[in-house]
């Protein structure tokens, strides 16, 4: 008989994959590719003066060009307001010939001057403009189409009144020649990608329509003058707070593990932070450390200072640090503590009787016996501490103001929110995210139980 296959382990976790293919894997693709992909990079050119034609090449942006020709395309009304749009108008109009034929067809807005128009603000009649200099060609002609490339059907003298049934609103299109690789490449382009000089005959390609893989993001945010006194000041932080913080948990833990009169308070007390958020902790912090702050009075009231010490300064940078590492470890060392608190409960107290039963002092049963123990729970510890150590932000703006003193994710939200770049804040939060994907690998390298060692 066929062993029926089990299907239910698989649906159960079905969820919990969607859910990180949705919340995380995404995303983080997403970010990682707006830190190396540039959407703009390249202006494809194409035969025709029309998206549906060929692809005759592509110039990267910023390629200087020479103006060939112009031509106008029907127009997309959504598209009506992009930058370097240039457009223009033409009309459908009806007059007649000095012979007295009537003719219908296209012209130009430059060609009519409008002389009515109805309720809702449309043309409807005008007049044909003069041409003016003496070799200029006295009549107007009107094309089958809004294109000056489509045929002409006709064509009327200056002053002809005449009757406008239609307007429509062409882009211009441009037949331009650039050089790209030491080859010259000519096609069609919409002005809303090129730049068009006072002279109507050179230009430069403004922005594109076709991506490509580059380091620029990556360059400009190692080339920005935050970069570097951002990422020290983020390694700082991770190695003055994480190693004080774990020596605080386990401390606290151990406090509440020996079940002592009251430690139910303990608990209460030491979990107080996980209720704060990182902003208002921050506000708290700097009502401490500011000049008028709650530190400065009472030193000033107890005369051990003779006036208040201006601690959050650009001139005491140190004390913004210590102000953030202490803000730090009040707020985030219940987080390490829960965790410890939870791996303690899992050691078997009969373990911890042998131990004391061969005269282990509590040294020792904290060095041989408890640590080696609490791996598992060390590595969940360490690296969920050094995420949230990497991701500091409300603490630094709150303390700092984000200038004087300045970490990873504060330039990460610069760029986002401030200079609205978006790919140089892709390439910040990618750094961070490659922080903590080499932290976590240390980690569970360095921090082995036994099992895994001997695995």
């Amino acid at each position: 008989m066929k062993k029926r296959y089990n299907w239910t382990p698989y649906w159960l976790i079905l969820p919990s994959v969607i859910y990180l293919a949705l919340f995380f894997a995404w995303p983080m693709v997403q970010a990682l590719t707006l830190s190396v992909w540039d959407n703009t990079a390249r202006l494809r050119l194409h035969a025709e003066a029309s998206t549906r034609s060929a692809i005759a090449g592509s110039l990267p942006r910023g390629t200087p060009i020479e103006v060939l020709e112009r031509q106008g395309n029907v127009l997309d009304p959504d598209d009506l307001g992009q930058s370097n749009l240039r457009t223009e108008v033409w009309f459908r109009i009806r007059g007649e010939t000095v012979d007295g034929q009537v003719i219908e067809g296209w012209a130009p807005e430059t060609r009519v001057r409008v002389r009515s128009t109805d309720a809702t603000g449309a043309p409807t009649t005008g007049t044909i403009r003069p041409r003016i200099g003496a070799a200029a060609d006295p009549l107007t002609s009107l094309y089958s189409e809004p294109s000056i490339v489509s045929e002409v059907v006709g064509r009327l003298e200056a002053n002809t009144t005449v009757t406008i049934d239609e307007l429509t609103t062409l882009e211009l299109w441009y037949l331009i020649r650039g050089e790209s690789g030491g080859e010259a490449i000519e096609g069609w382009a919409p002005s809303r990608y090129v730049q068009v000089y006072s002279d109507n005959v050179s230009g430069r390609i403004d922005s594109g329509d076709a991506g490509e893989l580059t380091l620029r993001y990556i360059q400009a945010m190692i080339n920005d003058r935050f970069f570097w006194p951002a990422f020290w000041t983020t390694l700082l932080l991770m190695v003055i707070i994480i190693p004080v913080q774990f020596v605080l948990a386990i401390i606290m833990a151990l406090i509440i593990q020996q079940q002592l009169r009251g430690s139910s308070f303990f608990l209460y007390v030491f979990a107080i932070a996980l209720g704060v958020s990182e902003l208002a902790v921050g506000i708290v912090w700097y009502a401490i450390f500011t000049q008028n702050g709650y530190l400065n009075s009472i030193l000033v009231s107890l005369g051990w200072l003779a006036a208040p010490i201006p601690y959050l300064t650009a001139d005491t940078r140190y004390w913004i640090i210590i102000a953030i590492w202490l803000a730090e470890i009040w707020r985030a060392t219940a987080i390490v503590m829960v965790i410890v608190v939870s791996g303690l409960q899992a050691i078997s107290h009969e373990v911890l009787e042998a131990a004391d039963l061969f005269g282990a002092n509590l040294w020792k049963r904290v060095r041989y016996v408890i640590l080696p123990m609490l791996k598992p729970s060390l590595q969940v510890a360490l690296i969920l501490r050094t995420i949230l150590a990497l991701q500091v932000f409300a603490v630094v703006i709150a303390l700092s103001g984000g200038d004087v003193v300045t970490v990873l994710a504060n330039e990460a939200y610069r760029q986002y929110y401030t200079l609205r770049n978006v790919n140089v804040a892709a390439a910040y939060a990618g750094l961070i995210l490659l922080l903590s994907m080499f932290s976590a690998i240390i980690y569970l390298r360095m921090v082995r139980s036994h099992e895994e060692t001997q695995g």
